[in-house]
């Protein structure tokens, strides 16, 4: 399962160390405590390591490259005094685990919560969270997904500037804070999945390129040169990103790890480096007797993603879906700026209902292209989707949620849509009581002429914007109160609309959880776009009983004429209902032939 890298903990106060730098002559350990310098020994591959007694969890140390430079552990498990010091040996067995009798969610049935750490409570650390998923599973959730806590420099970050990908970030409570959060969900019942980069890293305390080619020239991404997963030398970089990912999935108990951005992980040997990952994966699992999710980002709409290998896939469990979010966001907003060119039809959204994709070959006008290719015979449950998330909320210019572009109607409609649809849903934090404090992009760089560079850069992303909004003020990435006006409001009971939307996505839910939506998910569902009323129509049969559902985005009410046959039909669930804060007071049942109205940005559930 390839080789081991950065400082192993063996035993009592013994501990290896391994780093992989082909080129340097020389490499030494220096312990901080007394300044000691330590000769490591090279072997055939570039890996030079040392076995140490007399070495305590705790210790901190660096390695210095032929008698010049030193620097942090490029794997280091711990960065306890931030990005440019230290690294720190840990010991994973101390650790005292009580989750051996949990049982991961069946993906199928996955209802996933993606949230960012240091916004998600007031107190922004890995130990706050657990304070939190009771409500979360009181709401339905059964999964967590946490944004990259790779160690970033200082204490505000989205996460995917991270630098040392093996070290949990310090100021979140560091790796012990982690593995308490992983254990306190296995308790109750609850996966959790981690956000890992593994296509680039970020600006600023990186000095992984000082220990060897992990970068390339060959190939360019949005961040700059691109991780070394096929040139020279790359048996290694991919050794260190599988090493990784065995970490979390091994060492801390994650149930499995949503990879960022794949379609720039550039590789085009012959064995991709997804596969290898999965297959090391595969291996883990024959090893521990437990099932890991590999969920991927990615915007190429590529089945080969999630195909099985004697299909010629990558044997990846699922991946995020794009166009249902597009698809239903333009259709709520009317934007149709960027990519959202491609989308805004009900037809889209009809078609992302039905099979996630809306690109599955067909021309991209955004794109000039082609784009995708068919899921046919893909499991639902393969493809994640959303109507929120960390990207499409927070790279807008003021990161405003849905609940600040839409009415209080559509939010519960756009709910619908997401929880009733045939595969797996993703929640973003605060979403479930259509929280409206925005999620906006925030650093805390040390370097001035990054943070100067971060500043200019996001001002050219929004050059038009600002020209035509010039009363907006432009929220500063670095400004503290950037990351402040991020954070969650949790008052959810003093404010009548938030309960209502929490109550709301508590009842789908449960609705989702019985089994309510299940025939959605066979092959009996139909969908339809109804163009000039701006309806979506949804129906489904199983065991005798149809469920059938309308989902009104146009401006007026429409009638619909219920079946005479098959006995009265049973209301699932009506969105305008006042219950829910809506104008109508529906029965919960219908007389046959009976004549009903959906009100506009509303939609009815029933079985016939």
């Amino acid at each position: 399962m390839g080789k081991f890298i950065g400082a192993e903990y063996l035993r009592k106060e013994t501990c290896t160390f391994r780093v992989w730098s082909p080129f340097a002559e020389k490499v030494e350990l220096v312990l901080q405590k007394n300044r000691e310098y330590v000769e490591l020994q090279k072997d055939s591959e570039g890996y030079w390591e040392r076995t140490l007694e007399d070495i305590e969890p705790g210790t901190l140390y660096k390695f210095r490259l032929d008698e010049e430079s030193e620097f942090p552990d490029p794997a280091s498990r711990s960065q306890p005094e931030g990005v440019h010091s230290w690294s720190q040996v840990t010991a994973p067995g101390d650790f005292i685990w009580n989750d051996a009798h949990d049982k991961p969610v069946d993906l199928a049935d996955m209802v996933i919560y993606e949230l960012h750490v240091g916004t998600f409570t007031p107190g922004g650390t890995f130990e706050a969270v657990i304070e939190k998923l009771d409500h979360l599973k009181q709401t339905g959730i059964n999964t967590l997904e946490i944004m990259p806590v790779a160690q970033f420099p200082g204490n505000r970050n989205w996460g995917y500037d991270g630098v040392y990908p093996f070290a949990p970030q310090s100021s979140y409570g560091g790796p012990d804070g982690l593995k308490k959060l992983v254990d306190a969900c296995h308790q109750k019942g609850m996966c959790i999945l981690l956000d890992v980069v593994y296509n680039h890293l970020g600006p600023e305390g990186s000095y992984l390129a000082e220990f060897g080619p992990y970068f390339t020239d060959k190939y360019h991404t949005p961040w700059g040169k691109a991780i070394n997963f096929d040139d020279r030398y790359s048996d290694h970089v991919r050794n260190y990103f599988i090493q990784n990912t065995l970490m979390w999935l091994e060492e801390f108990h994650f149930d499995g790890l949503r990879l960022d951005a794949i379609h720039e992980i550039i590789d085009r040997g012959a064995n991709h480096f997804l596969k290898e990952l999965s297959l090391a994966v595969d291996d883990l699992e024959k090893k521990t007797g437990r099932h890991y999710f590999l969920i991927a980002e990615s915007d190429l709409n590529d089945s080969r993603i999630i195909n099985t290998y004697d299909k010629g896939g990558y044997g990846l469990e699922a991946q995020w879906v794009d166009d249902f979010h597009h698809s239903l966001h333009t259709l709520l907003t009317g934007e149709d700026e960027g990519y959202y060119k491609d989308y805004g039809k009900i037809s889209h959204l009809a078609k992302a209902y039905k099979q996630a994709f809306v690109y599955d070959g067909i021309y991209s006008r955004f794109r000039k292209r082609r784009v995708g290719n068919s899921p046919e015979g893909l499991a639902a449950y393969q493809r994640v989707v959303c109507i929120q998330n960390h990207d499409q909320v927070g790279n807008r210019m003021l990161g405003e949620r849905l609940s600040r572009l839409v009415s209080f109607e559509q939010l519960k409609l756009a709910a619908g849509v997401l929880l009733t649809a045939p595969f797996v849903p993703m929640l973003f934090m605060g979403e479930e009581f259509g929280e409206t404090n925005p999620f906006q992009y925030f650093v805390s760089h040390g370097d001035p002429g990054l943070v100067k560079a971060v500043r200019e850069g996001r001002k050219k992303e929004f050059e038009y914007f600002l020209q035509t909004h010039s009363d907006m003020d432009f929220p500063d990435p670095q400004a503290e109160e950037t990351f402040e006006h991020s954070k969650i409001n949790w008052d959810i009971k003093g404010d009548e609309k938030k309960n209502h939307i929490y109550q709301f996505y508590k009842e789908l839910l449960r609705l989702r959880k019985n089994g309510h939506f299940k025939a959605l998910r066979n092959g009996s569902m139909q969908v339809e776009a109804d163009v000039n009323q701006q309806l979506l129509h949804i129906s489904a049969t199983e065991e005798k009983r149809a469920l059938l559902g309308v989902f009104n985005f146009g401006a007026a009410a429409v009638g619909i004429r219920l079946n005479e046959e098959g006995g009265s039909p049973e209301l699932l669930v009506a969105s305008a209902d006042k219950q829910w804060g809506g104008p109508v007071e529906f029965s919960e049942a219908f007389r046959p032939g009976e004549n009903l109205e959906v009100p506009p940005g509303s939609f009815m559930i029933y079985k016939s």
